[in-house]
């Protein structure tokens, strides 16, 4: 598809730079067959049924962002994907200085090594690994904010708190899963006195999901990779949810990737650990996915065109434009929308309408 299709303006006064507080005090805009409805994240639980299942992604973020030098020249790297133990693939500002075999030094007894480069991407080699990287980069690194959020030193002491789930278990993102930032412990509970269940995967959400689509077509854009894990126990349970007829609801577009990839044509879970790559446009047919709870996203990004598949191309376009002009907060820090799934090949037949009107 065309990427312009995904194209919206949006005013920069609406970019958040800080989050709601407390996190469930953003609103939530709830996006429907009916219509649009104003909403508060904390009324998400009115908004859901008893029997429902909640799907969360419990990854935690590493403070990712590095500042070191290679010899006089200033460095900085954002880690983007284990590859092994001690090995990363980042992105570099500047790359293109940089060759296999240098160094670049982040502290006295904290390196690392160039194994290789490709454009504003390096594979670097840490000089320490394990628990005594994980340290390291604790110490010495930032958040990895991404770059539409406005700091002039970069992520502050506030960011480590702000830009990091109350659920994180599991070390090894380097961006939030943003719409789980608006949990709360009152809303979980909320959420348990509803009925409503709630199960927690884990997708280690890569910094190419800041990446702009570069490409004028999708089937010429290659997503990143990422790594995520769903147990055996958390898809018998799900499975069981839907069995009784309650609705799987994704807390953030990374509980939907691998929630639609660890299910087979009907819907059915299956245990999952391993890297995702799924990138979803109008026209995917989604698989179990009920309902949706998503950020605002950045125009002719993968993400609107993941929301605008599950909702709706011409739905989305009329609800962010909605959001936009009712003063929502867009982004990671911003405000929630809740999206009921439409008909596949309605938004199918749309997005083959879009195409063939801008052709």
């Amino acid at each position: 598809m065309r990427v312009d299709l995904f194209n919206f303006h949006l005013p920069p006064e609406r970019i958040a730079a800080r989050p709601a507080s407390p996190r469930d005090s953003a609103r939530l805009l709830h996006v429907s067959e009916s219509g649009f409805g104003d909403h508060i994240v904390r009324d998400l639980p009115a908004r859901l049924l008893p029997g429902d299942v909640l799907v969360l992604n419990d990854t935690r973020v590493l403070p990712a962002r590095l500042r070191g030098t290679r010899g006089a020249a200033r460095i900085e790297v954002t880690l983007h994907r284990m590859v092994a133990d001690g090995v990363w693939d980042a992105f570099a500002r500047p790359a293109k200085r940089l060759k296999a075999g240098q160094e670049i030094v982040f502290a006295g007894d904290f390196s690392a090594q160039v194994v290789a480069r490709e454009g504003p991407e390096v594979r670097l080699e840490f000089s320490l690994q394990g628990a005594a990287l994980r340290a390291a980069l604790e110490h010495h690194g930032a958040m990895p904010l991404p770059p539409y959020i406005p700091r002039e030193n970069g992520a502050d002491a506030r960011d480590k708190a702000d830009y990091q789930t109350i659920h994180a278990a599991h070390d090894g993102a380097v961006a939030a899963p943003t719409a789980g930032l608006h949990m709360t412990p009152a809303l979980f509970d909320a959420l348990k006195l509803r009925g409503v269940a709630t199960e927690f995967i884990t997708l280690h959400v890569g910094a190419g999901t800041f990446l702009p689509v570069r490409a004028a077509d999708t089937a010429d854009h290659v997503m990143h990779g990422e790594w995520g894990t769903l147990g055996a126990e958390t898809a018998a349970r799900i499975n069981a949810a839907r069995d009784k007829g309650g609705r799987v609801v994704a807390l953030g577009s990374t509980s939907l990737r691998i929630l639609e990839h660890a299910a087979d044509a009907e819907g059915r879970l299956a245990p999952f650990s391993g890297d995702i790559d799924l990138f979803i446009v109008p026209g995917y047919r989604f698989k179990i996915t009920d309902l949706l709870m998503s950020n605002f996203h950045l125009p002719c990004s993968t993400l609107f065109m993941l929301v605008s598949a599950f909702a709706g191309m011409a739905r989305m376009q009329g609800a962010y434009a909605h959001a936009i002009s009712s003063g929502y907060r867009f982004y990671s820090y911003g405000d929630a929308s809740l999206l009921t799934r439409a008909d596949t090949a309605a938004v199918a037949a749309e997005a083959a309408a879009a195409q063939r009107a801008g052709a």
